[in-house]
């Protein structure tokens, strides 16, 4: 006899599972990225759980000021195509709405893009994942600056490209990573599990962008793999990273619902999180 699905809150016990089955998929997913969504938005965490108790999939979404993203939407594999997944988002989704979020976001793959177009996503860029390299030769001393001036900046420059507010998510990102500064734009070093991610990386001009992705990528060791999620439409970015020899390892779609944002993908060079929070 098969078991009743309910839709109930993340709780933190689910985050093992969780990475288990985004593992499965080849994502790449940090443990600190759950824990951080379900302590600052856990009414709009969500988890697919059998009335025996096994767990079946999952979603996350984080709220803005005036935005919000959803994220992390996985369904065990034996179980897709039972409307699970969709039951998941919707669960997400209202609760934003609820929330007052007037823009809602996420990056879609192409096997997800068809569910999301029925509760009125639409396309408005694509998302490109580059791979590289690290090469750095020998220890150095990363430039510092203090907290404050830090967050002004990067607070300030994402505001421009995204249309909100997003200080809650590059406050936790920046004590978790390493910021590399520019005097118009700066990038935070994260790691991802035997790799670094650049992001989020944002620059208001190409020149700005190309003294951070220097600086940074020769921060990081040999050998070490270097992931960054940046916009298609900025043309810049594309030359940037084609040019320092990075590859492009994958693509998902960026779409949104609601109100259409102000959104500037030319100030946009890294992603915060790989697919989750924008």
């Amino acid at each position: 006899m098969p078991h009743t699905m309910n839709t109930v809150p993340f709780c933190s016990d689910d985050i093992p599972l969780f990475l288990k089955l985004a593992a499965a998929e080849n994502w790449l997913a940090e443990p600190w990225e759950f824990e951080f969504l379900h302590s600052v938005f856990s009414q709009g965490c969500f988890t697919a759980r059998a009335d025996d108790g096994e767990t079946k999939g999952f979603v996350t979404s984080l709220q803005h000021e005036r935005s919000g993203w959803i994220g992390n939407l996985i369904v065990a594999e034996e179980f897709r195509g039972m409307g699970i997944g969709a039951n998941l988002f919707s669960s997400a989704l209202n609760t934003l709405r609820s929330a007052g979020v007037e823009t809602f976001w996420l990056t879609a793959s192409k096997s997800g893009q068809r569910l999301y177009e029925k509760f009125g996503f639409k396309n408005i860029d694509t998302i490109i994942r580059w791979s590289g390299q690290g090469r750095q030769r020998h220890t150095g001393h990363d430039r510092q600056e203090s907290s404050e001036s830090l967050t002004d900046l990067m607070a300030g420059i994402d505001f421009k490209a995204w249309g909100d507010r997003r200080d809650l998510l590059l406050a936790t990102i920046s004590k978790r990573g390493r910021v590399v500064p520019g005097t118009s734009g700066f990038s935070v070093i994260q790691t991802c599990r035997d790799a670094v991610q650049f992001g989020p990386f944002s620059a208001l001009d190409g020149s700005a962008a190309d003294h951070i992705f220097n600086a940074a990528i020769a921060s990081v060791p040999l050998e070490t793999r270097v992931y960054i999620d940046a916009p298609a439409s900025n043309h810049s970015a594309v030359r940037l990273f084609s040019r320092r020899g990075m590859q492009i390892h994958g693509n998902t779609e960026l779409m949104y619902a609601g109100k259409k944002p102000d959104y500037h993908p030319e100030l946009i060079y890294g992603l915060a999180t790989m697919g989750s929070c924008g």
